[in-house]
């Protein structure tokens, strides 16, 4: 696969070890773009230390939403490229994340940055280097049916013609990287091991959401 200017063939295409970017919320998926809008300190530092070497950076969740400045991480995240970055002029960087792989961390490594480095592994998938591998599993029917009704109760509009052009996998994942699921919703999609389990995963989600909507319940966070 291919992300900027790097393709990326294989686990061993990776470095050992990565800074990680730890955010609530936030599901980068191989082959997703993600936008970021970076002001602490600690993070212009680690972009402009990855600027200066291989551009990659670790997404990842805290284990819970905790103002803990040395939060406890969840065991996968995913190995972002930065392919574009703009300056605002008012100390802020706005970066682009193109997704690699997912990595599950092996351990952290002390040192004195200000930001903080896993040791990581890549081989468990492996997968993720193959694009559109297991699309022909997916019940892309149900999907878009599950995508079509959550429009229809929060009465947004999609671009149908665009949506009917992209592949089964920028599919799924654009949805999953895009939904507006909680934490522990985010993260069960990421770590889903296959395609088709990410999608079904998404849809019972879905599914779940509105049936709670209609009962008037809260939806999930």
């Amino acid at each position: 696969m291919k992300a900027g200017n790097r393709e990326y063939r294989a686990p061993s295409d990776l470095p050992d070890v990565i800074p990680v970017f730890p955010l609530a919320g936030a599901l980068l998926l191989p082959r997703g773009q993600m936008p970021l809008n970076v002001f602490e300190p600690r993070y212009l530092t680690m972009v402009d230390d990855a600027i200066a070497g291989d551009r990659l950076i670790g997404m990842i969740q805290p284990r819970s939403d905790t103002d803990d400045p040395v939060p406890a991480l969840c065991d996968v995240g995913c190995v972002g490229r930065i392919v574009s970055l703009a300056e605002t002029g008012d100390g802020r960087y706005l970066i682009t994340l193109a997704g690699i792989a997912r990595f599950r961390t092996i351990h952290e490594i002390p040192e004195a940055r200000p930001y903080r480095r896993f040791r990581i592994a890549a081989t468990p998938y492996a997968g993720d280097f193959v694009e559109r591998a297991g699309e022909d599993a997916v019940d892309r029917k149900a999907l878009l049916r599950a995508l079509r009704e959550f429009l229809d109760a929060n009465q947004l509009e999609a671009d149908w013609a665009s949506v009917g052009e992209a592949t089964t996998e920028t599919l799924v994942n654009a949805l999953a990287m895009m939904s507006p699921y909680g934490p522990a919703e985010k993260q069960a999609l990421l770590e889903a091991p296959d395609l088709k389990t990410r999608a079904d995963t998404l849809v019972a989600i879905t599914e779940m959401s509105l049936a709670r909507a209609r009962e008037g319940g809260a939806p999930l966070q």
